[in-house]
């Protein structure tokens, strides 16, 4: 595969913050070989406030700083894909105006309906400067980048599957299963999780597809032991 190309060179995995127990908050960046910069999520607001009872997150740097020591700015990013719209998956939306938002029509609505869950985050991802591009249910984004529609962690969340060139097909799960030990076709609803019906059935689909297109690295959301094998930020799987 040579540079010339559309499809994903590089996948970049940077953390923002960690949450409780060592659980990791995650954004990604692919970059393909004819220089399109797709970001994926955009990490916690720098204001947080955690639920009541809660310990406050520990803080990295944040998205943008992030990109910065990738030689990046929020306006050389061409897309943004919105798995959805949870505090630590928007909290940086509306600093990229520059660019194209990608979620599900499902989740959007949803969201601008006034469920209470994204008010938090209202002002990122509903900033009226952003361009949304509304996809519904699987879309090749790019070639060799896939939104695979996933409700159940929330209505119109969606995954990621790309295709490095040495590292062969690769799951980004996000949400729909943030654990490894969840990866099973009778996984069970989480405290967060909104529908239970819905995430098992999007967790065998992503388990259908692993085995279909024979992934070959599967990154879950906020698996804090699988992170502390993986590369990281400035180093990338290609």
């Amino acid at each position: 595969m040579t540079t010339n190309t559309s499809a994903p060179q590089r996948l970049y995995l940077m953390q923002v913050a960690t949450l409780l127990a060592n659980v990791p908050a995650v954004c990604y960046l692919v970059r393909t070989g004819n220089g399109t910069n797709v970001l994926i999520d955009s990490g916690l607001p720098g204001d947080v406030q955690p639920p009541p009872g809660m310990p406050a997150p520990i803080m990295g740097n944040n998205v943008i700083e992030q990109l910065a020591m990738l030689g990046l700015h929020p306006s050389d990013i061409d897309l943004l894909i919105c798995t959805h719209f949870d505090p630590d998956h928007a909290g940086y939306h509306a600093s990229f105006t520059n660019t194209e938002l990608v979620v599900q029509r499902q989740h959007y609505e949803v969201a601008r309906s006034g469920n209470a869950r994204f008010v938090p985050t209202r002002p990122q991802w509903d900033h009226p400067a952003l361009r949304y591009r509304l996809v519904e249910g699987d879309t090749e984004l790019l070639p060799g980048l896939e939104l695979i529609e996933t409700s159940g962690h929330v209505p119109g969340h969606q995954s990621i599957q790309e295709r490095q060139p040495q590292t062969g097909p690769v799951l980004l799960n996000i949400d729909a299963v943030p654990e490894q030990k969840s990866f099973t076709p009778e996984r069970e609803a989480g405290p967060l999780d909104d529908n239970e019906e819905a995430l098992r059935a999007s967790t065998r689909k992503l388990l259908a597809l692993v085995q279909r297109e024979q992934v070959s690295l599967i990154i879950f959301g906020h698996d804090a032991e699988q992170w502390q094998t993986l590369k990281k930020a400035p180093d990338y799987y290609g």
